[in-house]
């Protein structure tokens, strides 16, 4: 079973074989926990999260349409995170948990930890909707047409705003060092 691809799992999920999502989550669940966590900044949020994905994923099966079963749970998770987003938006968010698990000698290792520390900084000063497109393109490595699934949008649309979100990282950046 294994062997079978993401959509051919789902597919026996949404035909009631609740078996099968133990394989898709061990596929998803630290590439979906990763997004989160990039987007909330917070640990224990990221983990609550990520179990209401799939918890959603098993709820609403017989949604599935046979597409793309990752974009199908990254709109799950973006959709969810959303909600989310909405409910803290007024409260302040702490760069506090994040953690980077860097194997380095000790020089390298800090000054690593300082680039990531100032890029974290840049990235929180982007706005919600291209920090969401900078991290599933650049550090969840999602392509452009996957991620415009995901958002409704199109892939012109997509490479368009990641190159500009991309632009403004870097200016932030630099504004910091």
């Amino acid at each position: 079973m294994k062997n079978l691809t993401d959509e051919e799992l789902m597919i026996l999920v949404s035909n009631g074989d609740l078996d099968m999502m133990s394989i898709l989550f061990e596929r998803y669940h630290i590439r979906i926990f990763n997004f989160l966590l990039k987007m909330t900044q917070d640990r224990n949020v990221s983990q609550d999260i990520t179990q209401e994905v799939f918890y959603k994923a098993i709820k609403y099966r017989t949604s599935y349409k046979n597409g793309k079963f990752s974009s199908w749970i990254y709109t799950i998770a973006r959709n969810i995170f959303s909600d989310h987003y909405q409910r803290q938006k007024n409260k302040e968010q702490r760069l506090n948990e994040v953690e980077y698990k860097i194997e380095l000698e000790d020089n390298n290792l800090l000054e690593k930890d300082e680039i990531n520390e100032q890029l974290n900084k840049a990235l929180e000063k982007l706005n919600h909707s291209d920090r969401e497109l900078v991290i599933m393109n650049r550090y969840q490595g999602i392509k452009y047409a996957e991620i415009a699934a995901i958002t409704g949008s199109t892939t012109g649309a997509i490479k368009t705003k990641v190159h500009r979100a991309i632009h403004k990282l870097k200016d932030y950046y630099l504004q910091n060092i």
